[in-house]
């Protein structure tokens, strides 16, 4: 369950909504990127899991930020997975910093 909303799975919409991509893309993704692996229920909805939307970050961040092919993208989680990891997560922790700085400056002028 993730700690910050209580959610077990999220819809395919919250997660094109979480990166501003189209459902398409994370359908896509999810036939090229063996880690994501949605549950179905019986409509055949896709219930993607924090581990998912995690895994769907570490793959936003290698072909929508670093510019990596998908192959390459498939490389670089195979070869090292866990400093991607760790290069996501600082990215994202410096753009919410960012964002706190220009509220604050915007609130300051």
């Amino acid at each position: 369950m993730n700690e910050k909303t209580g959610k077990l799975y999220y819809s395919i919409g919250e997660v094109s909504q979480m990166f501003e991509v189209n459902a398409s893309l994370i359908r896509f993704w999810e036939k090229e990127f063996s880690v994501i692996r949605p549950k179905k229920n019986k409509k055949g909805n896709r219930l993607f899991t924090q581990k998912d939307v995690d895994n769907f970050r570490l793959i936003y961040h290698l072909v929508k930020e670093k510019g990596f092919t998908l192959e390459g993208a498939k490389k670089q989680l195979r070869e090292k997975g866990e400093a991607i990891e760790k290069e996501a997560e600082m990215l994202k922790s410096l753009k919410k910093i960012r964002s706190f700085l220009m509220d604050l400056k915007a609130e300051l002028n």
